[in-house]
């Protein structure tokens, strides 16, 4: 019995190999190249029987698969410079349309507001429903200074406007504070809301095919264009 499970593995371990092969031999057939081809082409005509030389339209044949193959490399090669340009053209073209928006104000996500000479801000809570939500206003220490109610009665943005003053009417001395915002539910719990910034974009430029067009805005940085949710 012993012997007898020591030849099944001896021929689990042929076949096996076997397969591989095969697989290693198919997988290098699928990957032939434009060398590879003519390399075969040579050799096949090297090798062949001058008394039986191949037949004629067998090597037209081969011939039409090498052309056939040399048009697909340049037609992929052709398309993919295509591609590359025509990006290159609407990043140039967006960059430019953007600039527009200079010295424009939009509204952007962000979790902290920056009060402006004025001493104010505006911001804005993005809504999933109806409801009333609480805008928290905090230090750099982590303390709420001011707490402002939002109300809207349709899903989306709505903006409010911070005066600069924490909750007992006193103008704050720092310039730049957290912000969050919480809704609360109907069965007494809250749940988190995102909360946008208002700024002035001061600059547009490109950040890389990750990146994008991107707005410089006041107060808050660097933002991909498509994060813009309004412009005011």
């Amino acid at each position: 019995m012993s012997t007898v499970g020591t030849n099944n593995t001896t021929n689990t371990s042929n076949t096996t190999n076997s397969g591989n092969s095969s697989s290693s031999s198919s997988s290098q057939s699928a990957g032939i190249s434009q060398t590879d081809f003519l390399k075969l082409l040579t050799a096949q005509l090297q090798a062949q029987d001058p008394t039986n030389p191949m037949d004629n339209s067998q090597f037209v044949a081969q011939l039409a698969q090498f052309s056939q193959l040399q048009a697909t490399q340049d037609l992929d090669t052709n398309l993919q410079a295509l591609s590359s340009n025509i990006n290159a053209s609407m990043q140039t073209s967006q960059v430019i349309n953007s600039s527009s928006l200079l010295d424009r104000n939009v509204l952007v996500p962000s979790t902290s507001i920056t009060l402006d000479s004025t001493n104010s801000a505006t911001g804005a809570v993005n809504f999933p429903a109806a409801g009333t939500a609480t805008v928290t206003i905090s230090d750099a220490a982590g303390n709420a200074v001011r707490h402002i109610t939002v109300t809207n009665t349709t899903a989306g943005l709505e903006q409010f406007t911070w005066d600069g003053k924490d909750d007992n009417g006193n103008p704050v001395t720092g310039s730049s504070y957290s912000l969050s915002a919480s809704i609360g539910n109907t069965d007494g719990s809250s749940s988190s809301a995102d909360t946008y910034v208002s700024g002035k974009v001061s600059g547009v430029g490109f950040g890389g095919d990750s990146v994008g067009t991107y707005l410089q805005v006041t107060g808050v940085g660097g933002v991909p264009l498509s994060q813009v949710a309004q412009i005011l």
